[in-house]
């Protein structure tokens, strides 16, 4: 990770927003899913800087994500990804060899990450070769 290459001018005093590079390696499928994050304090956007199909899994807001109410998708390589404010989300998700990500995110004071770890019979298998019912 290029961490924090520029800044973007934000209203509030303390407050930026940040570029970044985000380098990842490719993980192994299936995948379980035994946690998701949120940023309550910022947006963070991760666009695909190499072309390759990543996947994204996301729950909607609320004080925990619901098993059942998570989803996943692939991106094609060509679309980036926006995590509004509060929405839960699986980090990046890199599915076929080492990737890289311009990432526009927030810096400044305050938690701006909180994780919930799923209990073992709530965790998801994600398995993006397997056809869809």
């Amino acid at each position: 990770r290029y961490h924090k290459l520029a800044t973007v001018e934000t209203a509030a005093p303390d407050d930026q927003a940040i570029i970044s590079i985000f380098a990842a390696e490719a993980l192994e499928m299936p995948l379980v899913i035994r946690m998701l994050e949120r940023h309550p304090l910022g947006s963070q956007a991760f666009i695909p800087l190499l072309g390759n199909p990543f996947l994204v899994v996301v729950a909607p807001l609320g004080d925990a994500p619901v098993p059942g109410h998570v989803r996943a998708f692939r991106s094609n390589g060509r679309q980036g990804v926006n995590y509004h404010r509060g929405v839960w989300h699986h980090p990046v998700l890199t599915i076929e060899k080492r990737d890289e990500f311009l990432v526009v995110d927030r810096s400044g004071s305050g938690n701006n990450c909180d994780e919930y770890f799923f209990t073992e019979d709530q965790q998801l298998l994600l398995d993006p070769q397997r056809e869809s019912t």
